[in-house]
């Protein structure tokens, strides 16, 4: 089983609206989440096939100061299913 490309990046309250909105409008890029409103932190689920893609949006939403910090980790639920 392959997982998505997992990814963390801070972003913009003010702009939250706009980049989930941006995201949903390509057909399976990426799946977003906050997972810490109050810093505007998020997680991105991203296809494997769709990875270069995601990343130029998201250097594009650094570029025009929407996003930072954006960091690719190990995927959680992948390591979270190792471990049952």
């Amino acid at each position: 089983m392959q997982y998505c490309t997992y990814y963390q990046a801070l972003v913009k309250r003010q702009e939250t609206w706009f980049l989930t909105a941006v995201l949903r409008s390509y057909e399976h890029l990426a799946f977003d989440r906050t997972l810490d409103a109050e810093k505007g932190l998020f997680e991105f689920f991203v296809s494997p096939r769709e990875e270069q893609k995601f990343e130029e949006l998201m250097a594009e939403f650094a570029r025009r100061g929407i996003v930072s910090q954006i960091v690719k980790l190990p995927n959680r639920l992948a390591d979270l299913s190792a471990r049952v």
